[in-house]
Parts: structure tokens; C-alpha cells; sequence
């Protein structure tokens, strides 16, 4: 098997809580469902959100639907003026068969605009 990298972003509509751990999970079950992810194959999650999402870390809404065994690490996105706002990203890394070619990243939603080069 081989360590291979997905990488996904959604917009979050509000900087709550809730919102936060709503984006967070709509992202990593598009990942799942779209890899056929495995949790024992997963290695680490990064999670980076844009400075103006800071009312919860987005770890936390991944352990409440069961993801604790891959590291997790919540980090704060570069503040690049005229950056798209309230996004929350990651980049997960994975053991499997699959080729790098193969890996479907999720931009969810306004986020598609970020990596159009994915179509």
C-alpha cells in the first residue's frame, strides 16, 4: 500500500459551533463516501480554517462520528487578502491500492472554485 493525500474544503455559514461541526462532517463523510475511506487506514487529518472560523476546532466534530484513532490537528489557515472567507479545509492522509490519480477530493459548494483544475 501506498500513503496517498486527499484534500477537501466547504464553507461554513456562520462561525459557531454548530456550523462548524456541521461543515466538518458533510466534508469528511463526501471524503468517505467518495474514496470508500476506512478509518484503520487513515494515518492523520489536518483541519485549517480561514481566521474568521474560531468558535470550535473541527477535530472535534470528526471524534464525534467516531474518527479517534488518526492523528487529528487543527490549524489556522494563511490570512491572504481577498482569500475566500469562513473556509475550513483538509488534508487527510491515507494507506491504500490506490493510485494518487484515483483520489477524488471534495470541494464542496462556493469552494469548487478553488481547485476548478479538479473537474
Amino acid at each position: 500500500m501506498a500513503t496517498r493525500a486527499l484534500r477537501g474544503a466547504v464553507r461554513v455559514p456562520e462561525n459557531t459551533k454548530e456550523s462548524i461541526f456541521s461543515a466538518t462532517q458533510d466534508l469528511l463523510r463526501a471524503l468517505i463516501e467518495r474514496n470508500e475511506l476506512v478509518e484503520e487506514n487513515v494515518i492523520s487529518i489536518m483541519f485549517s480554517a480561514t481566521p474568521d472560523l474560531n468558535a470550535a476546532f473541527p477535530a472535534e466534530a470528526a471524534r464525534l462520528i467516531g474518527w479517534t484513532q488518526p492523528g487529528l490537528l487543527c490549524f489556522q489557515e494563511m490570512a491572504v487578502p481577498g482569500s475566500m472567507t469562513m473556509v475550513l479545509r483538509i488534508l487527510l492522509l491515507w494507506e491504500t491500492d490506490k493510485a494518487q490519480a484515483e483520489m477524488k477530493h471534495c470541494y464542496l459548494g462556493e469552494t469548487h472554485s478553488l481547485r476548478d483544475d479538479l473537474d
